[in-house]
């Protein structure tokens, strides 16, 4: 299939996305099929659907399994790539965008709402909690669209197992970190980083209750099924679930 940006347009309207939106995009460019000019007619389809009251947020995550308090990540903020993908990696280095100071979760933004989203990201106490740029897009009714990934790529339901604080997530210390910001200056971040020997998680249970409960559409796109979901809706309703059933997410848990 090869996709114009007009098609792409078309598709993202269809699905939801309108002028004004805040929408944190999890994205795989080659689900799609082939796009003419890859993934900047993407960037610039998503920009022009939504406009210029809109906001698009990627994540440009640089965490790794080796980071701990015996480790500390290395970050700077314009320097330091990150393994999102083509897309995030694309919007991270574009001259107008804004990225958040975290040493592991950062987010890169474009838009209207840039530094609200990306603000204060170095102040949290762990990549994904109530300070966080994910936090804020729920808070600021955004949108999280997962283009032809499916939910174990939605970092927003990581904020959920933080403020429910379930008990495999994060790691036991604190990590401390001086990373670099925009003029170079040094910063210093404390936070609980991601445990990566917790036990598997399996974030696709999540998907027929989205359904279900109207916070999540569908549609197709080039070869790839996108997924709009309202980012407040689905923190309110998987905060609940988890702090009811705090292991729901783990595969061991029928």
């Amino acid at each position: 299939m090869i996709l114009s940006k007009e098609d792409l347009i078309e598709g993202f309207k269809q699905l939801g996305i309108k002028k004004g939106d805040i929408l944190l995009i999890h994205s795989s460019l080659k689900s799609l099929g082939w796009v003419k000019g890859g993934q900047y007619t993407v960037i610039d389809a998503l920009n022009t659907c939504l406009e210029e009251e809109g906001t698009l947020v990627v994540p440009s995550l640089t965490g790794k399994r080796e980071d701990s308090p015996c480790n500390p990540p290395v970050f700077h903020v314009e320097k330091t790539p990150c393994w999102t993908g083509i897309i995030p990696e694309t919007v991270r280095k574009m001259q107008n965008s804004v990225r958040s100071c975290h040493p592991t979760h950062s987010v890169a933004a474009l838009g209207y709402n840039k530094y609200v989203i990306t603000k204060g990201h170095e102040n949290t106490k762990s990549p994904c909690d109530e300070n966080s740029p994910y936090f804020n897009i729920a808070k600021l009714n955004g949108f999280i669209l997962l283009l032809g990934v499916d939910q174990e790529s939605n970092t927003s339901i990581h904020s959920c197992e933080e403020m429910a604080q379930v008990p495999y997530h994060l790691q036991k210390e604190y990590t401390e970190i001086i990373i670099e910001g925009y003029n170079g200056e040094k910063i210093k971040v404390k936070n609980r980083l991601h445990n990566w020997d917790k036990p598997p998680t399996n974030f696709n249970k999540l998907e027929p209750m989205f359904y279900e409960k109207g916070i999540m559409r569908t549609l197709p796109i080039g070869n790839s099924v996108a997924r709009l979901i309202n980012a407040k809706n689905m923190m309110e309703y998987t905060i609940e679930k988890l702090r009811k059933e705090p292991l729901f997410l783990l595969c061991s848990n029928k």
